[in-house]
């Protein structure tokens, strides 16, 4: 897991950047933008954005934090692993919520939820060394919500969480970093140098984010992380023909093809990454032959 949380030490945790992703089996699991019809202003990604207020289910203080508002970005549409791409913000830069306080951080749809024991871990391997943040820039930068997604990995992996919920965490920084690396400049220095580090890092986050459905598969329950059964299996066959896990894909996929539970459209999209499949397996085997 070498890479997934580097970079913590600027909130004073750098000895949280080698921990491990998944815990031993052994170990039990704890439970419109249109710009309002004013031709003289130019749509910006501050115009989607609010500051909300929250309490910290930690330590118990306020804070503000930047939240999309609800309706106004327009979905533009999405790649074949389900990332959302949005018009004009990309939304997931602002999906985790952490406390400047206490360095509590977790995805918007998991933040309320703690219990009693989560909570005193993260205060003796987090707080207890956390340097509070102050915020006042309007938006975040790619890097800025990279560092906000590694805290909220740092917290689920101390908290003992569900192996779905990490897998999750992960897969959403995947789709922030191909965000950032599609919002690259071509022209500035060092551009390639920064694109291969982005698909590096992608793809890191998506092998850990594929070897945490596929364990959650086994042992939990749907919905996950507010998926279906259909759902989850379509990304766990796309991401496993990403890095030629053919075997697990083709199997995933036909299932889904032939599924009396998936909609309509999730079987059509299973029927395209079928032949998609079907094209690369024959690719491998006639290189194989060679």
């Amino acid at each position: 897991m070498a890479g997934l949380l580097s970079g913590l030490e600027q909130f004073g945790l750098s000895n949280l950047e080698s921990m491990d992703l998944y815990e031993s089996p052994k170990k039990a699991e704890e439970g419109g933008g249109e710009g309002g019809g004013q031709a003289a202003h130019t749509v910006q990604e501050q115009d989607f954005l609010f500051d909300k207020s929250f309490t910290c289910p930690l330590c118990d203080r306020e804070f503000k934090a930047r939240t999309v508002k609800i309706g106004k970005a327009k979905l533009a549409g999405s790649d074949l692993d389900l990332r959302p791409r949005y018009e004009q913000i990309d939304l997931l830069k602002y999906d985790v919520i952490m406390c400047p306080s206490c360095g509590y951080a977790s995805l918007s749809r998991f933040f309320k939820y703690l219990t009693s024991p989560q909570a005193k871990n993260i205060q003796k391997a987090i707080s207890a060394n956390f340097k509070p943040q102050k915020e006042t820039a309007e938006t975040y930068t790619y890097d800025e919500a990279l560092e906000r997604y590694k805290m909220a990995l740092a917290n689920a992996i101390v908290k003992q969480t569900k192996a779905s919920e990490k897998a999750y965490i992960c897969l959403k920084t995947a789709w922030l970093l191909r965000g950032q690396m599609e919002h690259l400049d071509p022209a500035e220095e060092g551009y390639e140098e920064k694109k291969k580090q982005c698909q590096a890092e992608e793809d890191e986050f998506l092998r850990n984010a594929l070897e945490g459905f596929l364990a959650a598969r086994q042992a939990e329950s749907f919905p996950m992380c507010g998926m279906d059964e259909p759902t989850v299996d379509f990304l766990i066959s796309v991401t496993a023909m990403r890095f030629e896990q053919y075997d697990v894909a083709s199997r995933l996929i036909t299932n889904l093809v032939t599924s009396k539970t998936a909609n309509p459209r999730m079987k059509d999209k299973a029927r395209d990454v079928k032949e998609m499949l079907m094209k690369k397996i024959k690719e491998k085997n006639a290189a194989s032959r060679k």
